[in-house]
């Protein structure tokens, strides 16, 4: 019998040595498709983990979305969002002001112009995430449609997307890494590295790019060399993950909470005012009720004519919030 155990430990060892332990998954999103099918037709002959996302309204979004389907990868549509800047919007564009109908309209005809789509991200969209109702209205809709998730792109930190999605059937990801902000090949070597550190760190990683020369010529050489233990992976692979902010590999986490100190003790010491109350100006009142205006429907009406929200154009899309689309082929 012990020469059996021993047998036994001997051939689980060698098994354990054989097989590589995944310490992090890496999933990777390639945004804006439909615009620029010689390298899109690049990014689809990579690994069928590598996931891309189509501009509904692309003059190439119906066909590289079937391309991409029959290919394996898992498709998302790349919707366009109202970002907080002025800029010019695109056709049907989400704005959070818009009426749940509108907002209905605009989610069924890109899930009719990108067929075989499992997901959605936003493309830009700083205004539209971080307004809580208007993605209530939006994960809402998509509960209608065989979407099974929203992954968000986080281009603002206050994102309300999560939230939103609560008591709905529809999940919600994180990106965690842009690998090509800048368009350089050592820069974007340097982000895809990033994205490898935060999947060993914290479990796995979302890192989204673009269909760049430089994005995919960097994709094409690290992706079939990827260490033993990261392991790539599609969004819907983490839907069941803890997701994860932004922050750069290497930062420390925030330390355990100690016991919360019970705010009712000691409330006669905190709350007693060792200074005499001083007079409220007459100016406050003018102050408060400036506020009070410049919150008004009528205010924010202004606003977004201003913002140019009040007209969605179709113009070429922005990368990110931050970055221009090279010229339509």
């Amino acid at each position: 019998m012990s020469q059996f155990r021993r047998v036994m430990l001997a051939l689980t060892a060698a098994l354990s040595l054989a097989a590589p332990v995944h310490a992090g998954k890496l999933a990777i999103v390639i945004d804006d498709f439909g615009y620029r099918p010689h390298q899109e037709n690049q990014v689809i002959a990579l690994p069928a983990q590598v996931s891309v996302a189509v501009l509904p309204n692309a003059p190439h979004a119906r066909e590289m979305a079937l391309k991409a389907h029959q290919a394996g990868h898992e498709v998302l549509i790349h919707l366009p969002m109202a970002p907080i800047s002025k800029q010019p919007l695109e056709k049907d564009t989400l704005r959070p002001d818009m009426s749940s109908a509108e907002i209905e309209r605009i989610i069924r005809s890109a899930v009719q112009k990108v067929p075989g789509a499992v997901g959605m991200n936003n493309h830009m969209g700083s205004a539209m995430t971080s307004s809580l109702f208007g993605m209530q209205k939006v994960m809402q809709t998509l509960e209608n449609y065989n979407l099974l998730y929203f992954l968000d792109s986080v281009t603002i930190g206050s994102t309300q997307a999560t939230r939103a999605a609560a008591g709905t059937g529809i999940k919600v990801v994180r990106r965690n890494i842009f690998l090509d902000d800048k368009q350089d090949e050592a820069e974007v070597r340097h982000q895809f590295d990033r994205a490898i550190a935060f999947a060993r760190r914290h479990g796995h990683t979302i890192a989204i790019g673009h269909p760049h020369p430089v994005t995919v010529r960097v994709l094409q050489q690290q992706l079939y060399r990827l260490p033993p233990d990261i392991q790539l992976v599609r969004p819907s692979d983490l839907l069941n993950e803890p997701q994860l902010g932004t922050a750069a590999p290497g930062t420390a986490p925030p330390p355990p909470a100690t016991t919360p100190r019970n705010p009712f003790r000691g409330g006669a010491k905190l709350c007693s005012s060792k200074q005499p109350l001083q007079p409220v100006p007459v100016t406050r009142f003018f102050e408060v009720l400036s506020d009070s205006f410049s919150q008004s429907s009528l205010v924010s009406y202004f606003q977004n004519q201003w913002r140019g929200w009040g007209r969605a154009l179709n113009n070429a899309p922005r990368q990110s919030e931050n970055q221009t689309l090279p010229k339509r082929s």
